[in-house]
């Protein structure tokens, strides 16, 4: 008897019995084109889904290796497979029985081409995990209905989704193509000294907040200004060219509704790669882009914000500033600072998501508001020190202060979508206009301190499990007894980098939080693992729901967990 055979009479024995019965199955099969492989079985109808992988020889799979040579092709096919997987999953399962009976899938993806852990390619063989609700009755096992399931329609979507001569070679090439484009463009933005590109023709505009795809009705198709156009000529397509945004400090000003924060949005997701067809394939951010803004009750644990804000009441230390319930411009700053301390070359702000006495304290107010009365040094006064000391650039979205024209090199009009150059023209405009404010703060903007977190203060425990933790939607964690809020860390696109996140606060705190090493180390050591080993490195057994993040990401939730406490 084949294992395929014996798998199907193990199931339809099964029939009926109580739903615990299932974990019998768990174990590997061989079904001759592939290898079945049972991880995990859910105890309960209602709980979350057992976890199978699927091993395709390449033999069988026939995947050219010039499809996979590289991390970025790899990481390319990678994706493309899971979502071929993920459709031939939504055309076979159906609805079988109580709770989450039938179901079967991979992860959910968005418009971004991540790294993950849903499927693995080598020469050797092809692997893709997914998940199955097997089904039941109330608690009483549909054998025959698992049986269909397993040994009938697993082999169906194998066979129309992991394998090269069933699928369109051209497309796979595009998909491949673009990201790696895509990669090239982003790895010579620092050789030519820019921090973002934006190619002509992207279609910039999304059709709303919680749908990501492009715009498909009216939206104007993106042109670089003149004096901003750069070329590439890129490994795959060839001639692109588009409008370069130069280190230093850039403006994108505008009338509202103009595109002025749709373009900041597109350049802060411009740190991944997306699909082709997505209208933002070729807008590429300089890889530590770093979203900040005002995050009003946020946790901060010690961080140095002294550079912006100093002197507050009750003589509170701004050097190692810790609370329960930032401010805006405390939290404001405390963001900043984080990023700074792990990495961050390029600050993203909005001055909508702003604080506003956090940015600007112009002319009047400094003569209502004595500086001896103030403690915050707006940013404004710190922006230009940032990119002179630290070579660290910034682009601000700005409607309402021109105070700002004083301090940029570089100015972008949004004009009905439209970009246009008017640097030469907002300088004019501060030469005509002076503001006639002064500048505040100490001539330098200082170091950027380090801080080492206590590893006890990372606990995911709760009761009596040692590790406890969630993944909410792309916007909480619940970390042991902690609940994590990143709603406003906006460069998270994808639940599956939540969870990612979670296993690698776990595995952080084990392996290298020591009460010695900074938390820039920590991080160090981590982001390496994960280089060298991938997303399995931090993760107790595979599974396929795990989404790459980047450094800036793991330490926002480490920060934001209430329970953090740092050496400073």
């Amino acid at each position: 008897m084949t294992h395929r055979e014996r798998l199907r009479q193990q199931l339809l024995q099964l029939d009926d019995r109580g739903y615990k019965a299932y974990k019998d199955i768990q174990g590997t099969y061989d079904f001759g084109e592939f290898t079945l492989i049972i991880d995990y079985v859910q105890g309960d109808p209602f709980a979350s889904p057992s976890q199978l992988r699927v091993r395709v020889p390449q033999s069988v799979a026939g995947f050219p290796a010039e499809l996979y040579r590289s991390r970025s092709r790899s990481i390319a096919l990678r994706d493309y497979l899971t979502r071929q997987f993920a459709a031939a999953c939504r055309e076979v399962s159906h609805k079988r029985g109580t709770g989450k009976s039938g179901a079967m899938g991979v992860c959910s993806m968005g418009q971004e081409v991540l790294e993950r852990s849903s499927a693995l390619v080598s020469d050797a063989e092809i692997e893709v995990r997914f998940v199955v609700g097997l089904p039941a009755q109330g608690r009483r096992i549909l054998g025959r209905q698992a049986a269909q399931m397993l040994c009938e329609d697993v082999p169906q979507i194998v066979d129309r989704a992991l394998k090269f001569d069933r699928l369109d070679g051209a497309e796979i090439a595009r998909h491949v193509e673009t990201v790696e484009d895509a990669d090239w463009l982003r790895d010579r933005l620092e050789v030519l000294g820019l921090v973002a590109f934006v190619a002509d023709g992207s279609i910039l505009p999304r059709r709303s907040s919680v749908d990501d795809r492009p715009l498909s009705a009216d939206a104007v198709p993106f042109e670089s200004p003149p004096s901003l156009r750069v070329e590439f000529d890129c490994p795959n397509r060839g001639k692109i060219s588009g409008m370069g945004i130069p280190a230093g400090i850039t403006l994108i000003v505008g009338g509202g509704y103009h595109g002025k924060s749709t373009l900041l949005r597109a350049i802060e997701l411009g740190v991944y790669n997306r699909i082709p067809g997505d209208g933002q394939e070729f807008v590429v951010a300089h890889p530590a882009a770093v979203k900040i803004r005002a995050e009003d009750g946020r946790h901060v644990a010690g961080v140095d914000i002294s550079p912006f804000i100093n002197n507050l009441p009750q003589g509170r230390s701004t050097t190692a500033f810790s609370t329960e319930n930032a401010s805006g411009s405390t939290s404001q700053a405390a963001s900043i600072m984080e990023a700074l301390e792990v990495g961050a070359q390029v600050l993203l702000v909005d001055e909508d998501t702003s604080a506003t006495n956090f940015m600007i304290r112009d002319r009047r107010m400094q003569q209502l508001i004595a500086k001896d009365k103030e403690p915050i040094t707006p940013f404004i006064d710190r922006v230009g020190q940032l990119f002179a000391e630290f070579g660290i650039s910034t682009i601000l979205v700005m409607g309402g202060s021109g105070d700002y024209f004083d301090v940029a090199d570089t100015v972008i009009g949004m004009d009905e979508f439209r970009p246009r150059d008017l640097t030469e023209k907002a300088k004019a405009i501060a030469r005509e206009y002076a503001t006639g404010r002064t500048p505040e703060g100490s001539e330098t903007f200082g170091k950027l301190p380090q801080r080492i977190p206590l590893p006890d203060s990372i606990d995911p425990s709760r009761g009596n499990r040692a590790v406890k933790w969630k993944a909410r939607d792309v916007d909480e964690i619940a970390f042991g007894t902690a609940e994590i809020d990143l709603s406003a860390v906006e460069q998270l696109v994808d639940v599956a980098q939540l969870r990612a996140i979670a296993e690698a606060m776990v595995y952080a705190k084990h392996k290298y939080a020591d009460g010695r090493r900074s938390l820039g180390e920590i991080l160090d050591a981590v982001m390496a693992d994960l280089e060298n080993r991938g997303l399995d490195a931090i993760a107790p057994f595979p599974q396929g729901n795990l989404a790459m993040f980047r450094r800036f990401e793991l330490a926002a939730a480490l920060d934001r967990l209430r329970t953090l406490q740092v050496i400073t």
